[in-house]
C-alpha cells in the first residue's frame, strides 16, 4: 500500500492525481519518489500495460532530453544489429511481462517501451531499470548511464551506480 503522502508528492510530480499506483518502486536517495509500479488496469478497468511509471520531474526532462537527441533512434538499430544485445533485451521484456502478469494478466505479450524489437519510449527503460535495479534491463542501464554523471541527478540517482 502506498501512503497518503507518497501519493500527494507523486500527484506534484506529475501535475495530476496518479491512477493505479501499487507501489513506489524506485525512491530517490532524497527520500523523493521516483517510480511507481502501477496496476495492469486502471481503477476505471482501462488497461495500462506500463508497470513501472517514471514519476520524478528531473529523471523525465532528462529522458526527454535523450528521446530529444535521437538515443531511441541510435539504440533500436544496435538492437537490429547486435544479437547479445537484442537477447538481453527480448530478456527484459520477458521479465517485464511475467511480473505484470502475475498481477493482472492482460492477455497480451505487449509490454512497454517498445519492448522486444525497438526502442519507443526511454522513460519506461529508465523506469524498470530504476525499480528493478541494474542488469534487468540493458538499454535502461544504457540511458541511465549517460545521465549519471549530469549535476542535476545528485540526490535522484544513487551515487556510482549507473556509471
Amino acid at each position: 500500500m502506498v501512503d497518503r503522502a507518497d501519493l500527494e508528492t507523486v500527484a506534484r510530480q506529475l501535475g495530476r492525481e496518479p491512477r493505479g499506483v501499487l507501489e513506489i518502486a524506485y525512491r530517490c536517495p532524497n527520500g523523493e519518489p521516483g517510480v511507481v509500479k502501477t496496476a495492469p488496469k486502471l481503477p476505471d478497468g482501462t488497461r495500462f500495460p506500463t508497470l513501472y511509471y517514471l514519476t520524478h520531474p528531473v529523471l523525465t526532462a532528462a529522458a526527454g532530453r535523450l528521446e530529444s537527441a535521437g538515443v531511441m533512434r541510435e539504440m533500436t538499430e544496435r538492437l537490429r544489429r547486435d544479437p547479445v544485445l537484442a537477447a538481453a533485451y527480448r530478456k527484459a521484456h520477458e521479465s517485464y511481462l511475467a511480473e505484470r502478469d502475475a498481477i493482472e494478466p492482460l492477455g497480451t505479450r505487449i509490454s512497454a517501451g517498445g519492448m522486444p524489437d525497438r526502442v519507443k519510449c526511454l522513460h519506461v527503460l529508465i523506469a524498470h531499470s530504476l525499480a528493478k535495479g541494474r542488469g534487468v534491463n540493458p538499454l535502461g542501464d544504457e540511458a541511465l548511464a549517460m545521465l549519471a554523471d549530469e549535476p542535476a541527478m545528485a540526490g535522484i540517482l544513487v551515487p556510482g551506480q549507473w556509471r
